[in-house]
């Protein structure tokens, strides 16, 4: 206890001390003339022990002399000011506060001012190197942190420069661990099968290392799972910067940019390799050697509208977002949509509610449901266990008895935890849940902007397509023929929250072509991957495969429907422009009924366009046999792509966009600096001519003169969302010669190569192996006489100097072909692979039961 107070009593000694000083600094206390006795007038005076610099300096020494390490700061408001005398060569030295001398200046010589301003520097330059002498002790002291590490470079900071080797990482590392346990009581399988167990194992890391070797090599990594393309979940670059007279200029390893000084032989900024630049004096020389991640891509509009064309295979619907309400709107879908765009069913949905399941962890709008196939159809069920009412054909809660029998016979279903067992009797009955119905807990309603809604021919169009797990369950009301009809039930039927809501079933988690529900899901809508598609200038067509031409044509080569096109014959082209029924040979453009402009979604006015549709417009089964694509309908896309002979049907077309200043890029996330626009063969300049947004692909032009000029608009990008895991090589090399600051020669070569994914190549997939080189050169001068020479033109007066710029470019493409008597690189017709399937006898798999043979 004695020696904590001994300290405190040393330090508050020390502290006192040093306030007494600062208060004396620049004082002497003298005493006053005394007039006792002996007063002779005589002073005297207090001397100080440590030496103190006066804060207003009165003269050179005093301004020379160092600071005390117990000196006090000057007051902020007391500045010393030193101005220069050109008439005498000296320098005065002036105190002031504000803009009041508070002091008597005095000069100082040039030797003096130099003398001051170097013993000044010094203490400076020494002052910071002790901090950072201190700061590194401390540094030192400090805990060893892996994330955070420093330490000295020695030797390596001749070669990197200062700065020591310093790693630093930040991010973010969650790993989700569990077991998930799933039982499944299907008789099918065996006791030990129903039940699965297994580790379920979730990581997201969002991690940035930083490192750097002194001021010149530096390392850069990002990593993230959760990025939405691969390309952007690793990042990686190494760097190096040399100094000015450094014959390296830089070395990059890693995500890599190749630019070039020719607008003919452009480079890249999706690459992965390692670039270097030297200078050989007045020559700099970009070196690089990389695979590229991207591809080229082009896309051009002229008066300001953009032409896209598109293609579309006839198994390329869209899936798992369009659905028929009821078997009843299916059936009559044709019938309805015949004489477009009259609708003549007699239906209007006026109420409607959606169910899906709820993914999103939002329960603001969620109600337990359980949806059942059978609700609401009378002709088309899946069991008949429900009774149907011949009266009513049309969809309702009345058409057959499943909801009545649910209600008074299972009243324990409208308890969520209890669906199971309380539905378990129907079992006997063929009625089983995954499949008949379905049950969803806490199922999310979706907002009307979430979906469109035909009234009027009853089908359901989806924001966002379903995933395979997901349930579709609906209610709706609408009136048909005057009288009011309702299928399900509601959310202010039954207000009690936690009961749930029995409601109809378009999609259920098992996709089965064998049930009816399997139908409802609409199988002849197309999308053409456009928004807001205008009905000016859009053209489509369907097109057919002929095995005879080789080539698609808009016809089919048989004798009744030859004369036909087939937009005629899937009533596609019905009307012309007038909306008079005669068809023209266009595509009749109804909004909401063939197209969703908004979204640009193609809807053919029949069920099964390439199907039954087909099969009666040819009405003959022998020849409809080759042509008629029904696996399209009947079975999964997975089997119905193995009938490569039928799936010969194409969209093809083109379409304009409705705002002239955006052009789409059709791309997602494209890489930085990568767009380029021309206009009328002058290049554009970004942010001042035009913006891009990088991530949605979108180029806006903002120079409304380019626009109203009608000239056409090109632009060049490149596209790294889909690139291929085909390997493409990329070697460049850029020179420059500057001559001048006016004058600069330019030389680029560049080679590009692909390598085959498989060593047999098919027509119109063969590899790429250019080379391509060219030369530019730049003149840029301005002549002030010129300017002169026009100012003497009466009534001129010109002030900006004229300016003379030449530039010229030549590019060469040497396409690498391969040498004669060489099958490398070669593409295939046919090679006949598969042509021949052995079945072994011994495999009983391979086998079954053929039919009773039919005798003639």
């Amino acid at each position: 206890m004695e020696g904590i107070i001994h300290h405190i009593c040393r330090w508050a000694l020390i502290v006192a001390v040093c306030c007494v000083l600062g208060c004396m600094a620049g004082s002497v206390f003298a005493a006053e003339p005394g007039d006792g006795e002996g007063g002779d007038g005589a002073s005297d005076s207090l001397s100080l022990r440590f030496p103190v610099r006066p804060t207003v300096a009165p003269d050179y020494e005093s301004l020379a002399k160092d600071e005390f390490a117990l000196d006090l700061d000057t007051p902020s408001n007391v500045v010393t000011e030193v101005e220069y005398d050109p008439e005498s060569g000296c320098y005065i030295v002036r105190t002031k506060v504000g803009d009041w001398d508070i002091a008597t200046p005095f000069m100082l010589t040039p030797s003096q001012y130099y003398d001051i301003d170097m013993r000044h520097s010094m203490q400076r330059y020494f002052n910071r190197r002790n901090s950072m002498t201190e700061g590194r002790s401390v540094k030192e002291r400090e805990p060893f942190n892996v994330l955070d590490m420093s330490f000295a470079s020695g030797p390596l900071e001749r070669i990197f420069g200062p700065g020591g080797i310093q790693l630093r990482t930040r991010g973010t590392v969650l790993i989700s661990t569990g077991i998930k346990s799933t039982k499944t009581d299907n008789p099918a399988l065996s006791l030990t099968s129903r039940r699965k167990t297994y580790f379920d194992f979730d990581q997201k890391i969002q991690a940035t290392v930083n490192a750097s070797v002194g001021d010149r090599l530096k390392f850069g990594m990002n990593y993230n799972t959760d990025a939405t393309f691969d390309f952007d979940s690793k990042n990686i670059k190494l760097q190096y910067d040399g100094t000015e007279d450094d014959i390296v200029k830089s070395i990059e390893a890693g995500n890599v940019s190749m630019t070039t000084g020719s607008s003919l032989i452009r480079g890249s900024t999706a690459l992965f390799g390692i670039k270097t630049q030297l200078q050989f004096g007045r020559l700099t020389a970009t070196a690089l050697v990389s695979q590229q991640n991207s591809e080229s891509r082009s896309v051009s509009t002229r008066g300001g509208v953009q032409t896209t064309p598109f293609t579309v295979n006839a198994d390329e619907y869209d899936a798992n977002r369009h659905y028929f309400l009821g078997h009843f709107f299916r059936d009559n879908y044709d019938e309805f949509a015949s004489r477009l765009p009259l609708v003549s069913s007699g239906v209007k949905i006026t109420r409607i509610e959606v169910w899906i399941t709820n993914k999103s962890g939002n329960y603001s709008q969620s109600r337990n449901i359980v949806a059942f196939m059978d609700l609401g159809e009378s002709k088309v069920l899946a069991s008949d266990y429900w009774r149907p009412d011949p009266a009513i054909s049309n969809p309702s809660n009345r058409s057959n008895n499943l909801l009545t029998v649910i209600k008074d016979e299972y009243p324990d279903a409208r308890n969520i935890n209890m669906v199971t067992q309380a539905l378990a009797p129907l079992q006997a009955f063929g009625i089983e849940g995954g499949r008949e119905f379905e049950k969803v807990e806490s199922a999310r309603l979706l907002q009307p902007s979430e979906y469109t809604l035909n009234s009027t021919l009853g089908y359901l169009s989806l924001n966002v397509a379903l995933n395979a797990d997901e349930v579709l369950g609906v209610a709706y009301e609408y009136t048909y023929n005057g009288q009011v009809f309702q299928v399900g039930e509601f959310s202010s039927d039954i207000t009690v929250s936690d009961q749930s809501l029995y409601v109809k079933m378009l999609k259920s988690t098992t996709l089965d072509p064998h049930q009816p529900m399997w139908h409802l899901m609409m199988k002849n809508v197309y999308s053409l991957g456009a928004y807001q598609v205008e009905p000016s200038n859009f053209k489509l067509n369907i097109k057919y495969l002929s095995d005879t031409t080789g080539t698609p044509i808009n016809y089919l080569p048989i004798a009744r429907l030859s004369h036909k096109p087939l937009l005629q014959v899937m009533n596609l082209d019905r009307l012309d422009a007038n909306e008079v029924s005669n068809p023209d040979g266009l595509f009749d453009f109804i909004d909401g009924y063939t197209i969703l402009p908004s979204t640009g979604k193609v809807i053919f006015p029949v069920v099964e366009p390439f199907g039954k549709h087909l099969a009666r417009a040819i009405d003959n089964p022998v020849i409809a046999e080759r042509y008629v694509y029904q696996e399209l309908y009947d079975s999964t896309l997975v089997v119905a792509r193995q009938f490569a002979d039928k799936n010969k049907f194409i969209l093809t077309g083109e379409y304009q966009a409705s705002n002239g200043a955006q052009i789409r890029l059709n791309a997602m996330n494209v890489p930085r600096g990568s767009v380029v626009v021309m206009a009328g063969g002058v290049r554009l300049v970004e942010n001042s001519d035009y913006t891009v947004d990088y991530s949605m692909g979108i180029v806006t032009i903002t120079n409304q003169s380019i626009i109203d000029s009608g000239q056409s608009i090109s632009v060049t990008l490149e596209n790294q969302s889909l690139f291929s895991t085909q390997r493409k090589t990329l070697l460049g090399l850029d020179l420059n010669y500057r001559f001048s600051n006016d004058f600069n020669l330019g030389a680029t070569v560049m080679h590009f190569s692909e390598k085959a994914l498989t060593e047999k190549v098919n027509i119109g997939d063969e590899i790429i192996n250019n080379t391509i080189w060219g030369l530019n050169l730049s003149y840029n001068k301005q002549f002030f006489w010129l300017t002169n020479l026009i100012n003497k033109i009466p009534t001129v007066n010109a002030v900006q100097p004229s300016t003379l710029n030449v530039q010229a470019e030549f590019a060469h493409l040497v396409p690498r072909g391969q040498k004669s008597g060489s099958n490398k690189g070669s593409s295939y017709v046919d090679d006949f692979e598969s042509t021949q399937t052995g079945i072994d006898l011994r495999s009983p798999y391979a086998w079954n039961l053929a039919s009773t043979p039919y005798q003639a």
